[in-house]
């Protein structure tokens, strides 16, 4: 499985017990959705090494205690935290229209309410405290806020999201 067919799932954060036991922060609004899976990809040396899944359950409703097959030493926990865990895309739960992931809107045309055709997104960029859509536009990049305010319409089918972006936000890198 290559990482560009995966999702980011959370991270092992820390040991739960003596047996091999871990806890994992999920990386989602709804961790009851990934509490029953049989299997997840481990991120081990830039590979995504597939580990099968004895027992699961939520702990503290945000953290999924996990205990992995072949687990079983403190030792083997001690290896694999910090470590990343993914899933295949096609497990994804379906958003509503209006809703989006991040991955699946590359590509989409991006169009203002007031100044038109702005460009096409080329990334998302999701580790600053605001996630940006950042959109190429002949000779720049431009970046725009992904708040609700400024998001109109989303438009899978045709490829394209409409914002309304405040006075200035479009020009200020030109």
């Amino acid at each position: 499985m290559q990482k560009q067919d995966c999702f980011y799932l959370g991270t092992i954060v820390k040991k739960y017990s003596f047996k091999g036991e871990l806890l994992v922060k999920l990386d989602t609004d709804n961790p009851k959705q990934f509490e029953n899976l049989e299997s997840v990809f481990v991120e081990l040396h830039q590979k995504l090494i597939p580990f099968f899944i004895k027992k699961s359950s939520l702990h503290k409703s945000e953290l999924l205690r996990v205990h992995f097959e072949d687990v079983d030493t403190d030792a083997d926990a001690d290896a694999l935290l910090k470590k990343n865990l993914y899933l295949p895309l096609d497990l994804l739960p379906e958003l509503a229209d209006d809703k989006f992931y991040y991955h699946e809107i590359i590509g989409f045309d991006v169009i203002d309410t007031n100044y038109g055709a702005v460009g096409k997104i080329t990334s998302v960029i999701d580790h600053t405290a605001q996630p940006l859509f950042c959109i190429e536009k002949i000779g720049y990049e431009i970046f725009i806020p992904i708040i609700d305010e400024f998001l109109v319409k989303v438009d899978k089918p045709n490829k394209t999201i409409t914002v309304t972006t405040p006075e200035g936000l479009l020009t200020i890198n030109e």
